[in-house]
């Protein structure tokens, strides 16, 4: 999360006030304002640029140049100014938007993939403010499918119907097989307990598959496509490097 590139972004005086309070805390985020607040930034080591023209323009080069992009900036017009650079969460950058009080944090674009959750709920802790989460998998406080494993180098092995048939089942609290063969075990970072419903078993063959609506499997083993296509859409297999 550290080495993601981050855009402090604020048309308002009052938006431009609060990106110069938060820069001081990230100095490796850049800042982007209107050019009439730029006396605001004098004396800040963060990489500003001040814009002059409609702030329409700025979007683009935002979601070429940006992993995150945090706006200090209504949610509606946020929504609005994104809308025609959207392609899909495996490409699209990050969007967060801080409410003008500085109260809330809310993820709007690319909450998991993209990191947007993770870096909410950073800069909530720096504001002293309060996380949006709306991602199923955060407010049900279990597995994400999509990204289990990624801080620890873990590769995703699915089709993309798997996953998101998969995700469904784990947060609508269906049994789930949870099969580790390789790969440490400190892949659950959240501070609550492990749902449930979620069932550890350290070999496939111990999964009774009729009793589990889906299964998830560390493993670098080769599955075959009988396998596969067993499991039909109910499999999602996770790689560990060696």
């Amino acid at each position: 999360m550290s080495s993601a590139k981050i855009a402090l972004v604020a048309i308002t005086k009052h938006g431009a006030h609060q990106v110069a309070q938060l820069a001081d805390q990230l100095p490796n985020a850049d800042i982007l304002v209107s050019e009439k607040f730029r006396t605001i930034f004098e004396g800040k080591n963060n990489s500003a640029q001040f814009y002059t023209g409609p702030f329409r323009e700025q979007i683009a080069p935002l979601f070429q140049g940006y992993d995150q992009i945090v706006f200090f900036v209504s949610l509606g017009a946020v929504v609005r100014l994104i809308a025609p650079f959207l392609k899909s969460k495996d490409v699209d950058p990050g969007v967060i938007v801080v409410d003008d009080a500085g109260q809330f944090v809310i993820p709007v674009l690319s909450g998991h993939v993209g990191g947007a959750n993770a870096h909410a709920e950073m800069l909530a802790g720096l504001l002293k403010a309060t996380p949006v989460l709306t991602t199923a998998s955060d407010v049900g406080k279990t597995i994400p499918v999509d990204i289990l494993g990624r801080e620890l180098g873990w590769k995703l092995e699915a089709p993309k119907i798997n996953i998101t048939r998969v995700s469904a089942d784990v947060v609508n609290e269906e049994l789930i097989a949870f099969v580790q063969e390789v790969g440490s075990k400190d892949w659950w970072t959240r501070s609550t307990p492990l749902p449930k419903t979620i069932h550890l078993f350290e070999h496939f063959d111990e999964v009774d598959l009729n009793q589990y609506k889906s299964v998830l499997w560390v493993t670098n083993q080769i599955i075959s496509e009988q396998l596969w296509q067993q499991l039909d859409e109910r499999l999602v297999v996770y790689r560990v490097p060696e």
